[in-house]
């Protein structure tokens, strides 16, 4: 695969942002978060993974920075591309594209997700799958989010914010800083210069249909994600990963270890939901760890 970064047309006309770093044999395929977020948590991978021999695609999914923003005011185009359907099959459409199989695909949080559905639906086409900090069962993060915000804040605070959320004045300068706190808390607990802006590059037309204001109330449509009864389909592999101080709750985790037919644990002392940064050695470790039992047919769950 050409290295540097291309710009991928999809049959439906609309054009991805892609960038392929790092030489090898070993294929690995990165789908970001969000939804509506970018790639650039996952620009170092060639880096880190480069003695292994990995080969790392990323791009930006429909809707984000750096790819084709389509007109989301159209009903008939957001109820065309704001669907789970259809970033499945974007993912399905971009392997072909980049000529791709026998590969690993690393998700994280909504990338986990589309993740979850690719490796149950297309599992032909993987050696590996790497779920990075999602669930598969979204009530139960619904019911651990609440408890971090409680943690975190105490009841007063938390009293607020459901007002503020009943009254849908996300908007409320209170509210947003307590936002903050806890994304600094659970989400990015080292607060990184590198993947800073000077402008915001979420995708919030994408993101709030999904999500909704913030990490910490979903009031989109990923309130339907109910995944449990299809994880016994997904059959390679299946690395789970996890910070031990984050928004995704281990105890969901757990679960779904025990459901995936060959899934392993591991969890990232200090890391919250971008654990890939607040404690890189851990993570990489058990990444190249992975990688390296599935390439040598030593992988045990």
């Amino acid at each position: 695969m050409k290295q540097g970064t291309h710009i991928l047309t999809l049959d439906n006309g609309y054009h991805l942002w892609t960038r392929t770093v790092g030489q090898g044999d070993i294929k690995l395929l990165c789908l970001h978060g969000g939804p509506g977020g970018t790639h650039e948590y996952w620009e170092n991978f060639g880096d880190e993974l480069a003695d292994l021999g990995v080969e790392v695609t990323m791009y930006d999914q429909l809707g984000s920075f750096y790819s084709d923003q389509p007109d989301y005011s159209d009903p008939k185009i957001a109820d065309k591309y704001l669907t789970y359907d259809y970033y499945l099959n974007e993912v399905e459409e971009v392997r072909q594209k980049l000529g791709l199989d026998n590969f690993y695909l690393i998700g994280q949080s909504w990338g986990g997700l589309l993740v979850q559905m690719y490796a149950a639906k297309y599992g032909q086409h993987l050696k590996g799958a790497i779920i990075s900090s999602m669930v598969d069962e979204i009530d139960e993060y619904v019911t651990h989010v609440n408890q971090c915000r409680m943690d975190c804040l105490g009841p007063d605070k938390v009293a607020y914010m459901e007002q503020i959320e009943q009254e849908n004045r996300l908007a409320d300068p209170t509210y947003q800083s307590y936002v903050d706190i806890l994304n600094a808390e659970y989400v990015d607990r080292k607060q990184p210069e590198a993947i800073r802006h000077l402008v915001s590059t979420m995708a919030t037309d994408v993101y709030n249909v999904f999500q909704g204001d913030n990490e910490f109330v979903i009031t989109g449509k990923l309130g339907q994600w109910h995944f449990r009864e299809h994880l016994h389909e997904i059959t390679v592999p299946t690395l789970l990963t996890f910070g031990e101080h984050e928004t995704m709750p281990i105890a969901t985790a757990k679960i779904m270890q025990e459901k995936i037919p060959h899934a392993r644990l591991v969890t990232t002392p200090n890391g919250g939901h971008h654990h890939m940064i607040d404690n890189a050695p851990v993570y990489f470790e058990h990444l190249k760890q992975f990688i390296n039992d599935v390439e040598s047919d030593n992988f045990n769950d």
